[in-house]
């Protein structure tokens, strides 16, 4: 019964931006109506009028639906609605009235809320009652017509609403179709627990800048940094704790780095920086900088105040070198480090 309840809430949840899409267009939509009630009673037109007031009080309804997660009450809502005040309009003023054009927007909400075949089960059932509705107004006469002046005026209120709601629609995907192009790349490329890029990632950005230096060289510093007795603190306090020493540490080395530096995740508790322009007297003084602000952080556990220390190997770039040689280089010098006791930088010799 749980899994069920659970299973249920999964899909309730699902594509939330459309949820919170389809409330804003209630709230669009009722006070349109609200603007139509108004209209056609000074237009005389009191059917289509208090048409319009059981509209507004359907979405109402719809929106607190929405609300209250029951989409699919909300959405029939919303759909009955539509079909029916689309098709009462037509037939009373007429299809030049332009209250047909309100059908055409169902058709991207289908194939956003629905899998396809249903949606297109739905679009040929919407382009039926279209079609229908659109030869049977060659055929008669509009029950309760207007003036041609106040029919134009009529047409061009629908076409600009929908217009309009159209316009956004398109806006609000491309939007979130961009957001989820950077999320996915975000995702491609950086490491989810520390938020910095990824081993694969750091070896693409890292080759773009070794072509660089190929047509143009100049200093080129790596350094391969390691937080010390980091299998301990695991050991110790448990992975949480260990992956929340990671973030902390993560944290501060991206904020230590310069604007055309680049820092990722290199391994488990590993990290490699990249620094363009950077000759190893000035990797030295950063790297003693960062160790020093690392050898003060305190990250807290259940009241234990524990402190960590990093060890850090750096060497430069040799032209035309592999870009593992000059990594090797740099894993020599930080293991050279932690042999010597930790909490140290170490320049790589020859």
């Amino acid at each position: 019964m749980q899994g069920k309840h659970s299973a249920q809430s999964q899909k309730r949840d699902a594509r939330p931006e459309f949820w919170d899409l389809s409330m804003r267009c209630c709230q669009l939509a009722g006070s349109v109506d609200v603007a139509f009630f108004f209209i056609f009673l000074i237009l005389g037109s009191p059917i289509l009028a208090w048409v319009n007031v059981i509209s507004v009080a359907m979405y109402v309804y719809a929106y607190r639906a929405f609300k209250q997660r029951r989409n699919s009450l909300a959405i029939l809502l919303i759909r009955i609605e539509v079909l029916v005040h689309a098709g009462l309009g037509t037939v009373l003023v007429g299809w030049e009235s332009g209250f047909h054009y309100f059908l055409l927007m169902f058709i991207p909400a289908l194939f956003v809320s629905m899998h396809a075949r249903s949606a297109w089960i739905l679009a040929i059932c919407l382009w039926i009652y279209y079609v229908a509705l659109d030869v049977l107004m060659w055929y008669i006469e509009p029950l309760q017509p207007i003036s041609s002046n106040a029919l134009l005026g009529v047409h061009i209120f629908n076409l600009t609403t929908v217009f309009f709601m159209f316009s956004y629609l398109a806006l609000y995907y491309v939007i979130t179709v961009t957001r989820a192009h950077k999320h996915l790349a975000r995702m491609a490329t950086t490491d989810s627990l520390t938020n910095l890029f990824n081993r694969r990632h750091m070896i693409a950005l890292t080759e773009k800048e070794l072509a660089r230096h190929h047509r143009r060289p100049r200093d080129l510093t790596f350094m391969l940094m390691d937080i010390d007795l980091f299998k301990q603190i695991n050991d110790d306090y448990g992975h949480d704790t260990g992956d929340r020493v990671l973030s902390a540490v993560s944290q501060l080395l991206q904020e230590s780095m310069r604007e055309q530096d680049f820092i990722g995740r290199w391994g488990g508790e590993e990290f490699l920086a990249v620094l363009p322009e950077t000759d190893t007297d000035q990797a030295w003084a950063s790297a003693e900088r960062i160790r020093k602000a690392v050898e003060t952080l305190v990250v807290e556990n259940d009241g234990a105040r524990i402190s960590v220390t990093l060890s850090i190997g750096i060497t430069q770039y040799r032209a035309e070198e592999a870009l593992s040689n000059a990594i090797a280089r740099a894993d020599h010098a930080l293991y050279a480090g932690k042999s010597a006791g930790r909490n140290r930088v170490e320049l790589a010799l020859g």
